[in-house]
């Protein structure tokens, strides 16, 4: 634990010093242009600490990323619109919901296209060609049409975001499907087994491993596709409205605050499948 913790550490500490370096480098210009209206000169240490106080910087200080974090999570209460959590939440349903109608989507699919060599002939090059299109361009596309038909809130954002994870676990699920060595299918075809047994026993344990990996990276792909949902609905809630309100009024620190808040979440979920993957696959006997 301690071996894996240093590492960590130095890479943390690497970033926090890179990115102080890059903040006075970027708003040191700002400081310079207010010197030189008011007609004074500024000295580097001057510059420097002024870069790490502005109210709009091009690129905010980790500490006042920080400060922001503490009041938005920790000072406000939850059910404040000014809270981090708050926003989180609403970005969180939709993220949950999408991740479940992606991964339930991707699993039948994979099954289809592993059993079926027409789907797989079919709807796999499809599902690939799916990718190519830029999310930005189709999110709004599917929110107009969905509120043209007056479906509204949640379940659009949702959509978009098992547009994004959906792929991941189909890609996945089918290769876990296809892991089993022939000499494992030739061993229940001498039991007569039938396909369903096939299925159940062997295709479906094997494809786990897979499965779990996949499912971390589309967790992690619906919580972008539930942020680009909420930037063309003008939403007034959620952590893609966090950002659109940073960029209108040009608050950066709440852009960089909101940021981070969404990394967190997104390594929170991940951890969960992680969790999940490690108690699942023991139980199963499928590691230690």
């Amino acid at each position: 634990m301690r071996q894996a913790v240093g590492p960590v550490l130095a890479v943390v500490a690497a970033i926090l010093v890179i990115w102080y370096f890059a903040a006075v480098w970027m708003n040191a210009a700002w400081t310079q242009q207010q010197a030189a209206r008011a007609g004074t000169t500024v000295t580097f240490s001057e510059i420097v600490t002024d870069t790490m106080q502005q109210a709009r910087p091009r690129l905010p200080a980790p500490h006042q990323v920080a400060v922001e974090l503490w009041n938005t999570v920790v000072m406000k209460k939850v059910t404040s619109k000014r809270s981090l959590v708050y926003h989180g939440w609403i970005t969180l349903s939709a993220t949950l919901l999408g991740f479940g109608i992606g991964t339930g989507l991707g699993i039948l699919l994979a099954v289809g296209i592993v059993h079926s060599r027409a789907m797989d002939m079919s709807v796999m090059p499809w599902a690939i060609a799916s990718q190519t299109i830029p999310i930005l361009a189709i999110a709004p596309m599917i929110i107009v049409v969905l509120n043209s038909i007056g479906i509204s809130g949640l379940l659009p954002k949702a959509i978009i975001s098992a547009y994004l994870s959906f792929f991941p676990v189909v890609v996945g699920m089918v290769a876990g499907l296809r892991s089993p060595e022939t000499a494992q299918f030739d061993l229940l075809k001498t039991y007569n087994a039938s396909r369903a047994q096939v299925f159940w026993r062997l295709r479906l344990p094997s494809s786990l491993p897979y499965l779990f990996t996949s499912l971390k990276i589309g967790i992690a792909a619906s919580l972008v596709g539930a942020i680009v949902g909420e930037l063309p609905t003008g939403a007034v809630a959620g952590l893609g409205a966090r950002l659109l309100a940073g960029s209108y009024y040009g608050q950066t620190v709440q852009i960089w605050s909101a940021l981070i808040g969404a990394a967190v979440l997104a390594g929170l979920m991940v951890g969960l499948v992680g969790v999940l993957q490690r108690v699942t696959l023991k139980r199963m006997g499928l590691s230690r």
